[in-house]
């Protein structure tokens, strides 16, 4: 068995994971991956997921069209080039563009198929809006190069129910741009210079969307005397509730292995500071992990949330910031919002949030987040790992292993929540002052102090229990998400 030098990268194969179910006796080094099934390691459920489609196509007229003055424009009697002009090469800017596709694409699990030819004329157009209803896809993808070809695209807008990402060049437009672009309904509508950046936020928004609907949730909790499937209505996701008592005894029946103790070592080793545990608490961690590993193999989950608080020893904090970390999404206490957020971020941004409770420093106006199951990769699976230590869960005997983190002050952050049933979103960019020490700062394992700007009141930001703070500004990624699929967004971006 390897294990990473780093510390707490390590986790459990799900495919291979169970030799012998009685035993749980093998964990292996599961492989860290990206953002797509085409990555290997990501897509480890054994839920197969299609990838999602995109179709679309570039809008301009070849130049011996126009110089032929056949052009379906107002222009063409006078064998005119309208805005970008004559000089701006559409087909040399629609190789680039899709070079810069195939390369914003490489990690994710999308199909973008577009037309092989521009489209120029209305015939064209209205061909290519009557194919959507045979080849439907999961979203559009359209380049509009010549500014009297826009009120072409409006059909299309009108058509397709569905998100669209609109690219319209600057200087591909004459003056104002169409407010029906700007305004349009599941619409993002990039009218910039080369603008990657939105193009690729755009793009994972779909990556994200469909590979949600294709997931499962598993809730374990007392809630569910049976096991019971339910759906999230705004992903389409599948959800599945499971008794407690199906955890309870697969870590009952867990016994320590070699494997098991050398990750146990291995968080002790790699830890700034332990406080207050004793062998027992580490070996009930790792027991932990692999229930926790087991029982997602069993249900074929994507994501996992657990009933956790009362679970004495058996407490899941190292499995889910281990997890998490490795864009296996875990949430804390059956709680859906928070994981569902959990996963949005995982799919979307490739990185492992923290969920936590707030608090609020009046005086200085700063936000507080605290809680048990931080990540140590705070910057995706890849990325160097955070310092953290080891000390007890907070609030209920037997002292059983959490983490205390190290945010790094000064790092830019997004914390965001989704709301089930509601179609809402929270996205708040913000900026970690530290991490303060306990005491004199009370909560959980891991603490957080964030400065959150344009708010005036920071406390009118709060929208219940168990948000989750990201590293990185990935408001804009929510801002696109929100707009394509009409969420009702809540920000200070």
């Amino acid at each position: 068995m390897n294990l990473d030098s780093d510390g707490l990268s390590l986790l459990c194969d799900r495919r291979s994971f169970l030799k012998s179910t009685a035993s749980l006796a093998a964990l292996s080094l599961w492989p860290l991956g990206g953002f797509g099934s085409t990555t290997p390691g990501f897509n480890l459920s054994p839920r197969k997921k299609k990838p999602g489609l995109i179709r679309g196509a570039f809008f301009y007229p070849p130049a011996d069209v126009v110089l032929a003055g056949k052009n379906e424009d107002s222009w063409s009697k006078h064998e005119w080039f309208t805005w970008p002009g004559n000089q701006f090469a559409p087909e040399q800017q629609q190789a680039k563009f899709l070079a810069q596709l195939r390369h914003l694409t490489a990690g994710l699990d999308l199909t973008v198929a577009l037309e092989e030819k521009a489209l120029y004329t209305d015939a064209a157009v209205r061909a290519f809006i009557d194919s959507l209803a045979t080849n439907k896809p999961d979203a559009l993808l359209l380049f509009n190069f010549w500014n009297t070809f826009s009120p072409k695209l409006k059909p299309i807008l009108e058509a397709w129910k569905g998100p669209i990402i609109l690219y319209h060049p600057v200087g591909s437009n004459h003056q104002a741009p169409p407010e029906y672009f700007r305004t349009a309904p599941r619409v993002q509508y990039i009218h910039s210079i080369e603008n990657w950046d939105a193009l690729e936020r755009g793009l994972r928004a779909v990556h994200a969307m469909t590979r949600m609907a294709q997931s499962r949730l598993l809730r374990v909790a007392s809630q569910f005397p049976q096991e019971a499937d339910t759906t999230e209505p705004f992903f389409g996701m599948a959800v599945r509730g499971v008794p407690a008592d199906q955890f309870n005894s697969l870590f009952d029946q867990t016994k320590l292995s070699p494997e098991m103790t050398r990750l146990a070592k291995s968080v002790r080793r790699h830890a700034r500071h332990v406080t207050d545990l004793n062998e027992t608490a580490f070996q009930d961690a790792v027991r932990s992990h692999a229930a926790v590993q087991s029982i997602m193999e069993r249900h074929e989950a994507d994501a996992i949330t657990i009933e956790c608080l009362m679970l004495k020893h058996r407490k899941p904090c190292l499995s889910f910031a281990l997890n998490n970390g490795n864009l296996l999404p875990c949430g804390c206490e059956n709680d859906l919002n928070a994981t569902l957020t959990l996963m949005l971020g995982a799919n979307c941004f490739g990185r492992g949030g923290f969920q936590h409770n707030p608090e609020f420093d009046i005086e200085q106006n700063l936000y507080f987040g605290a809680h048990c199951t931080c990540t140590t990769r705070l910057h995706g699976p890849h990325a160097k790992e955070t310092p953290y230590s080891l000390r007890p869960f907070f609030h209920q005997l037997p002292k059983s292993l959490a983490l205390d983190v190290q945010w790094p002050p000064g790092e830019t952050v997004t914390l965001c929540k989704y709301h089930s049933g509601k179609k809402q979103m929270d996205a708040w960019r913000g900026q970690v002052i530290t991490s303060p020490t306990c005491p004199p700062a009370g909560g959980c394992a891991t603490r957080v102090l964030v400065k959150i700007p344009d708010v005036k009141d920071v406390c009118s930001i709060y929208n219940g229990p168990h948000p989750i703070l990201y590293c990185g500004d990935f408001s804009g990624h929510l801002k696109t998400l929100a707009r394509l699929y009409e969420l009702e967004l809540q920000t200070n971006c």
